[in-house]
């Protein structure tokens, strides 16, 4: 790189919200220290810009944003408006967009079209991978689509899995049947005292909850299968506070009590920092 960046405004467009963070050069441990993090619809676009600078204002007199750099799965629309958006606010960035590659900060990715592989995914696999380099890992994000992907030592990101996540399953069911209720706005309310629910609403809870367990187990015994190792789940995203309190008594049974879980607050964004920290260390061409 031309100029030295000592701190990167980190965007995560994703389908439903854009969160960023800011990043100091150089500070990369769990959990991340971030300077400052925020997070908003996508409708509110607009108001970005003023949630950074007003963060910069309030706080840190002597912090100029060298870089910004953009992991956009929302669509070209968004892109735009980000691009625009942040430039005019901080003409003198660096402006790049986080894109997936065959190679980032020692990740090898063998998607078969590794460009075609969602930014989200490779950054939150960066960001596993950084902190947990030798172990196999399945790498869960858990938001309107639920992700599961697969590490393993030595060969890198080797593919994965997409399904519906928890509420857009709900919400599915809720729109494309006759009967079956919207249990979107009550999920913090609903519990599952049994499987085999007696209730409707609790029986659509429980199936949304056990199909995302289920894929979650799936993929930890294959890849234990495939790499006869103990494999650790790296876990984020919104609706992990819902699935947590079944990990216990669903997947440890089956996948033994020394299973490790890690759950990674702002997962992209960290791989996001992984890869601005990878390409500021990368020596000059």
């Amino acid at each position: 790189m031309s100029h030295t960046i000592r701190f990167s405004l980190l965007i995560d467009a994703g389908n439903t919200r854009i969160k960023w963070a800011i990043f100091q050069a150089g500070a990369l441990r769990l959990p991340m220290p971030w300077l400052a993090t925020g997070s908003l619809a996508h409708e509110e676009i607009d108001t970005l810009a003023k949630q950074v600078r007003d963060f910069i204002d309030d706080s840190h007199d002597e912090l100029t944003i060298d870089e910004v750099l953009i992991s956009n799965v929302a669509g070209d629309q968004v892109q735009a408006s980000l691009e625009r958006i942040l430039h005019a606010e901080f003409p003198q960035a660096l402006l790049r967009r986080f894109r997936s590659s065959a190679i980032c900060a020692g990740l090898h990715n063998h998607y078969a079209k590794p460009e075609q592989l969602g930014s989200d995914r490779f950054a939150s696999a960066l960001a596993a991978h950084h902190f947990f380099p030798d172990t196999p890992l399945v790498v869960a994000t858990c938001g309107t689509a639920t992700t599961i992907d697969a590490i393993v030592p030595g060969r890198g990101f080797i593919g994965g899995m997409i399904a519906p996540g928890l509420r857009t399953m709900a919400l599915s069911l809720a729109k494309n049947t006759a009967q079956l209720p919207d249990l979107t706005a009550q999920a913090g309310q609903l519990s599952l005292p049994e499987l085999f629910a007696n209730n409707t609403q609790q029986a659509i809870w429980s199936g949304c909850i056990h199909a995302q367990l289920g894929a979650l187990q799936c993929a930890m015994s294959e890849l234990q299968k495939q790499t006869g190792s103990r494999v650790e789940l790296i876990i984020s995203g919104g609706a992990v506070a819902y699935l947590q309190p079944y990990f216990a008594e669903q997947l440890v049974p089956t996948l033994g009590s020394e299973m490790a879980l890690h759950h990674v607050e702002n997962l992209v964004l960290t791989g996001l920092a992984v890869a601005a920290q990878a390409a500021q260390l990368a020596p000059e061409v």
